[in-house]
């Protein structure tokens, strides 16, 4: 990659726009939810913006080496479902679309960079993503090396795109993707545990296995995860999985699965489960090429 491209950190949390508007300030997720009331400081942190903005960002719970963390975030949200207001969110804000009644998206990054860079720092609520110099694969090297998720690289020349065109790309150190839980395997040494969860993918409008994921999960969370799928339990299932014991649910569940790679069978290989995306977050799932 050229001095075209920029870097930043992969956070590894929610995607939000921050509508900042004449009358408040309105949090919507990638679905078009409002989480406004979920995210209590981070929205008083964008009213302190004094003007019109619709602002671009990931909000992530951080650890002690301010690493984001996507099950605290998780947890703090109240989990799969919760209404919990997570206060000790903050959002990283990498992007701006709108400031003070004038639409920036027909800019290019660059150009929008220098209006989002003032309005933000290194501490409170809402924090600058900060713009790496450095070679694209040193810096993948570094941060995987540290425990980050992976990197952006971004083209600097480029206006404002939703959707995947190619602009942007995520450069991850482990894969990790949302997939729909379509049924469960119990486990043979653990009474009411999990073995494994049956995981499946978009493929257009219909579902698709991409086959199961076995660890991430302690007793205690495989416990609490058989108690909820067994109330979804359906004798329709939508994917057509073979095998000894399989219970079947309603696609509800979404889980955070980081993995390495595909199989020849379009299959996923040495998956880990890292914790529940909430119900709404449909928009999320991973769709098959």
């Amino acid at each position: 990659m050229g001095p075209e491209w920029a870097f930043e950190v992969k956070w590894d949390g929610y995607r939000l726009a921050i509508h900042v508007e004449p009358n408040g300030v309105r949090i919507l997720t990638r679905g078009g939810h409002d989480w406004t009331s979920r995210f209590p400081a981070i929205a008083e942190a964008a009213r302190q913006i004094g003007t019109t903005a619709i602002l671009d960002g990931e909000a992530v719970v951080v650890d002690e080496e301010g690493r984001p963390n996507f099950s605290a975030l998780q947890k703090a949200l109240g989990g799969r479902g919760g209404k919990r207001s997570a206060d000790e969110a903050i959002l990283y804000a990498f992007d701006i679309l709108y400031f003070d009644g004038h639409d920036l998206t027909r800019m290019n990054l660059e150009e929008r960079r220098h209006i989002l860079e003032p309005l933000f720092g290194s501490d409170g609520a809402i924090r600058l993503s900060e713009e790496i110099e450095a070679d694209g694969a040193e810096f993948l090297a570094s941060a995987c090396s540290v425990g980050l998720e992976g990197i952006i690289a971004k083209h600097r020349r480029q206006p404002y795109t939703p959707g995947r065109t190619g602009d942007w790309l995520k450069i991850k150190c482990v894969e990790s993707e949302s997939f729909m839980i379509v049924g469960y395997e119990p486990s043979s040494v653990a009474n009411g545990g999990i073995g494994s969860l049956l995981l499946a993918a978009y493929r257009g409008t219909a579902w698709q296995s991409v086959g199961s994921v076995g660890t991430g999960f302690d007793a205690g969370e495989a416990q609490e995860l058989r108690a909820t799928l067994d109330k979804l339990k359906t004798k329709r299932p939508v994917v057509d999985v073979k095998g000894k014991g399989i219970v079947f649910v309603q696609p509800t569940l979404i889980a955070e699965v980081e993995f390495r790679g595909w199989t020849d069978e379009q299959k996923l290989r040495h998956a880990s489960y890292k914790g529940l995306r909430d119900v709404q977050d449909n928009s999320a799932v991973f769709k098959m090429p």
